[in-house]
């Protein structure tokens, strides 16, 4: 290693430039959430896991999101039917 180095030719800021369309932002995330999107790339054979979440993100913007209100009619009526199956299997095992 030298002593010292010359920076006067150095610039400041990232080494990589951003691309075109892209923002490079922080942000804080469970790491119960990064550790599953890294084992996701992990178990792919290799990748960004930020590319991952990106994509994962854009699928959510993307797709069309439903009213509220048909989102919990739908739900109620999964578990009702749910319920309904379950109770008509306790009876059929009671006798």
């Amino acid at each position: 290693m030298r002593k010292e180095y010359d920076f006067s030719h150095a610039k400041r800021g990232a080494v990589l430039p951003v691309p075109s369309g892209k923002t490079r932002i922080t942000i804080r995330l469970d790491d119960d959430v990064i550790a599953w999107f890294h084992a996701q790339v992990n178990a792919a054979g290799g990748g960004n896991y930020q590319t991952l979440i990106n994509r994962a993100l854009r699928q959510l913007v993307d797709a069309p999101s439903e009213p509220i209100e048909r989102t919990l009619r739908r739900v109620v009526r999964e578990e009702l039917r749910s319920f309904s199956s379950r109770r008509r299997r306790a009876s059929v095992a009671r006798g």
